[in-house]
C-alpha cells in the first residue's frame, strides 16, 4: 500500500480513472486543488486560549493561520464588527500532500468510534468536508501542553464535476468513505 498520496495519484489513480471514465486525456481526471482548514474561536475573551489555538493549528498544518474577523456585529453571539472569530488556513502543493497523508493515514483512524466518512460529506461540486471534534488525533499534538481541545473543519477542494466522480476519486486515493447502502 502506498502511503504517499501524490505518488499514488500519479501511479495508480490517474490510469484507473482514465480507464473507468473513458477519458482520453490524463488532465481530465479529477485532482486535488487545495485543502482549507477552518476553526472558530467564537466570542472567547481568553487571549491565551486564542494564541494556543493558533499555535496548535500552525503545528498541525505547518503553516501560519490567518485570523478571521466578524463582518457584522451580532449581539446574541456577543461579537462586534471586526472582532476575532476564528482562523483559516489554505494549503497547496507539498504542504497540502503532507497534511493529507497525516490526516488520512494517522488522524482519521485515531478518531473515537470512527466507522468511515459519511457520503453526505461530499457536496455536489466534488468537494469533501470533514469535521474533527478534537485536534488531539493529529500526531503533532503528542507531548504538547494541551489544556483545551478544539475542533476544526477540513475541506478538500477538487476538480471533480459531480458527487459520483468525486466519491470514486476519493475512494481510489484511500479516503475511508462509508460503503453505499
Amino acid at each position: 500500500m502506498i502511503y504517499d498520496i501524490q505518488k499514488k495519484y500519479k501511479e495508480e489513480v490517474v490510469p484507473k480513472l482514465k480507464e473507468s471514465a473513458y477519458r482520453k486525456n490524463s488532465h481530465a481526471v479529477p485532482r486535488i486543488v487545495k485543502v482549507v482548514v477552518n476553526t472558530g474561536t467564537g466570542s472567547v475573551k481568553d487571549k491565551e486560549r486564542i494564541k494556543l489555538i493558533e499555535k496548535h493549528l500552525s503545528l498541525i498544518t505547518g503553516q501560519h493561520p490567518i485570523e478571521t474577523v466578524a463582518k457584522k456585529a451580532i449581539a446574541s453571539f456577543k461579537t462586534r464588527e471586526g472582532s476575532h472569530v476564528g482562523y483559516n488556513i489554505t494549503l497547496r502543493g507539498k504542504r497540502m500532500y503532507d497534511f493529507l497523508n497525516r490526516m488520512i493515514f494517522v488522524a482519521i483512524p485515531r478518531q473515537r468510534d470512527f466507522r468511515g466518512i459519511n457520503l453526505k460529506s461530499v457536496d455536489g461540486f466534488g468537494n469533501l468536508t470533514i469535521g474533527f471534534k478534537d485536534h488531539l488525533v493529529f500526531p503533532e499534538m503528542v507531548g504538547q501542553d494541551v489544556r483545551d481541545a478544539f475542533g476544526f473543519a477540513v475541506t478538500v477542494v477538487t476538480t471533480a464535476e459531480d458527487k459520483d466522480t468525486a466519491v470514486e476519486f476519493f475512494r481510489s486515493l484511500g479516503f475511508p468513505l462509508k460503503k453505499e447502502k
